[in-house]
Parts: structure tokens; sequence; C-alpha cells
């Protein structure tokens, strides 16, 4: 079985790294499988590049261009859709033409247009796509959050103030029907969650959806001891150390305003924890939100060494992600592995990794002082040993590499039987 995974980033991003992790995971275990992308990070010697880097910068020019009038020139809204209007034939690529099964994962911004995809299924090859958001089963968006036009039929955009007369969700609604029609491809959500919300999509009717997280190695996350991973990453070697982890720290979605609300609550209702608690924070701009912390803050910055990345979740004694919006997080999966629980509000798939009360806690929806209160459960009520049993109990049964191959395996056996019965 030969699989060529598709994504647009190499290591760029959530879906970046999953689609990665998926690629270990596979040829780990059985499967030999490739991956074509448009950026690369490496010389990884199962990675392809598309050729003529300058053609592929050009297309993701073109397509902002187009969408930029849409959003009023708001450059704050240039990325929070994808009309898919440019992109690279990869049928005629001999990694392509040497796989048996094509499994695209996160295809945006110049990597593949909806023509593209639609050449992909006229080949006849068989599709698995993975939804790392929902953006292939609605027309632009890649979160809805409060808007369920995909139901019936994207149009009238939140997303795009006026919409100049012109209608740019209900073309590109359109254009996807066409992409589709005829053709079948197995949709694969990261979460139950995305899974149930794609199954809603008019979009996606008649298609086969079904439900496969994202692996881990666990090789490489797992419990180090949190005295050497301190002294690693220059933490605090003694009292209570908080994560926070974010591509960009200030990055509204990820709700770092309830995290400096809960924790300004916890100084409050218990003075005590101000001298012995200390808050990391790993990711981009995290300077400009260190000072609303009433805590100490360590700034850790953006770290791309992922044993470091492991120290420093071993680091800490609790995660917190209060997310608005969330498929299904790798850095909650990832803390886990190490033994180190979570606290986060129940959105997306977030409440399929936490089982609340037995590896971690979740906090009601926008409420920073539930939010506190799992900071403090954690910290000072819970069972510590048993948490970080818990968790890695949780990842090691639900997350691996070998059990995600496995199901993985079942799925490309059985379109690729489909496809040649």
């Amino acid at each position: 079985m030969r699989v060529l995974i598709v994504n647009t980033s190499e290591r760029a991003g959530g879906a970046a790294v999953a689609a990665g992790r998926l690629l270990e995971a596979l040829n780990n275990h059985g499967v030999e499988a490739r991956m074509l992308v448009r950026d690369a990070s490496g010389t990884h010697p199962r990675v392809d590049v598309l050729p003529r880097r300058w053609h592929q910068w050009l297309r993701f020019v073109c397509e902002r261009l187009t969408i930029f009038p849409f959003v009023h020139f708001r450059y704050s809204r240039l990325f929070s859709i994808d009309i898919a209007n440019t992109g690279a034939d990869i049928t005629r690529l001999p990694a392509f033409r040497w796989a048996d099964v094509v499994h695209l994962h996160w295809v945006n911004q110049g990597m593949l247009s909806l023509n593209d995809i639609r050449r992909i299924l006229d080949t006849g090859k068989p599709v698995v796509w993975t939804m790392h958001d929902v953006w292939p089963a609605t027309a632009l968006c890649h979160l809805t959050l409060d808007c369920r036009r995909f139901e019936t039929q994207c149009c009238h955009c939140p997303l795009l103030p006026g919409g100049n007369g012109y209608d740019l969700a209900a073309r590109v609604w359109r254009r996807k029907q066409r992409m589709l029609a005829g053709h079948h491809a197995t949709f694969v959500a990261c979460s139950e969650w995305l899974a149930g919300e794609a199954k809603r999509s008019a979009l996606l009717a008649g298609q086969t959806i079904l439900s496969i997280p994202n692996p881990l190695d666990t090789s490489v996350y797992h419990p180090l001891d949190k005295t050497e991973a301190r002294h690693t990453v220059g933490l605090p070697l003694h009292g209570n150390v908080i994560l926070f982890v974010c591509q960009r720290v200030d990055n509204p979605n990820k709700g770092m305003q309830y995290l400096v609300e809960a924790c300004r609550l916890l100084a409050a209702q218990h003075p005590d924890t101000a001298e012995t608690t200390t808050v990391a924070l790993l990711g981009g701009h995290a300077d400009e939100v260190a000072a609303l912390l009433p805590f100490p803050v360590c700034v850790l910055g953006y770290v791309s060494d992922e044993r470091r990345i492991v120290s420093i979740y071993n680091a800490a004694d609790v995660f917190v992600l209060p997310s608005l919006s969330e498929n299904l997080p790798n850095t909650i999966m990832e803390s886990m592995a190490c033994g180190v629980p979570s606290v986060a509000f129940g959105v997306g798939g977030i409440t399929e990794e936490i089982d609340h009360g037995i590896n971690g806690y979740v906090a009601r929806y926008k409420d920073a002082a539930d939010l506190a209160n799992g900071l403090h459960w954690v910290l000072y009520e819970a069972d510590r040993q048993a948490l970080a049993e818990a968790c890695t109990d949780k990842v090691r049964r639900c997350y691996s590499q070998a059990s995600v191959a496995k199901r993985y395996l079942t799925v490309y056996e059985n379109i690729h039987r489909h496809h040649h019965v």
C-alpha cells in the first residue's frame, strides 16, 4: 500500500505537524507513505516539494489579492477565509503516479485549487481527506463559530462585510458542489465533534465521514524528571508552573483574556498562590501579554526544537488552553503524553481528550471563574500521581502511532478494495 500525504506545509501549523506525524506512524507500521508539500522545512527523504517555487508564491498572492476587496481591505480578516481559486495540478507529478491512495490534509493558500482537487478525483484514485478544520464542509471558513448556514447552503457569509452585491460564499459553495459531483471521497475528521459538524453539511451529503484522531509518537513525548526538565528550560525549581502554548500568544481565539482573568481570580481568592505560582508562555508575542498576569511570568518565546518542547511540557504542573474554538488540539495531547493534566473550555474535540475529573478539568465555556477552579483543583486538590497516570494511559490507548496507523490502514484497505471491485 503506497500512500501520498498532501499538505501545504511540511511543519508550519498544527495540520502540518499532524500530517508529518501520520507520515512517520504509517511508515513505522507497515504502510509505505510519502508526503507532498508546497513549503518544505528540510530535506526529509520521504517529503517531496512542488516544483517552481515562484509559481507557488504567485498563486498564494493571487488568492489573497482576490479575497482582499471582499474583506474591505482589512488585513485582520485576510486569512480568515480561503476560496481555493489557485493551486498546482499534482496529477502529473511522479509522486502522484506512484501512489495507490491520495491522502489530502490542509491544502489551502495556493496548494490546491478546487479544480485541482477535481482533477485528483477524476483520476479515479482513492482519496482520503483529513479535516483539520471545517473548511472542506463549508464554502469559505475554517471556523464556523455560531454560523450554521453550511447545513443548507453557505451564502451571505458573516465574515464578508457588505458583500459588494456579489455573494462570494454562494459562488464558492457551488464550485465545491461541482468539484464533488459524481465522485466519492472518504472524509476523516480528527475529532468526533468535527465529524458531527461535517455530517451536518449539505455539501458533504452522501460522502463517507469518519473520525480518527491525530497520532503522537510516545517515544518522544513522555514523562521526564520534573526538576531536571525545569533546570533544562530555565524555569523555577520550586513552586507550581502553569503552562500556556500557542503559535501566537495574543491570538484572541486562544482565549488569553480568560487565562488572565482566571489567574487574577486565583490570586485574589488564594493569596498564597502569588508567591508559589509561575506562568510559562510558549509562543510568539508573549511579551505583549506578560504584564497582564498577576503571577511571575517566564516568556519562553517561539521554540521549534521538539526535545526542548517536551522538556517544557514536563516542567509544568498544569497545561491550560482556554480556546474559544478547537478541533483536537495537539498541545493537549502532547501535554497529556508527558503526564501533565490540562484545564480547558469544553469546546470542539477537547472533551474527547480530557475526561473531566480523571485526567484534567473541563471548564464551562468562557467562564474565567471555572477556569480558575480547574487550575486550583489540579494544583491543590487532585491526586497528581493519579492524574499523571490517567493522562499517559489515555494517550497510549487512543493517540499512539500504532493505534492511529492501524485505523488508517483499515480505511486505506477498504477504499482500495472498493475501487478495484
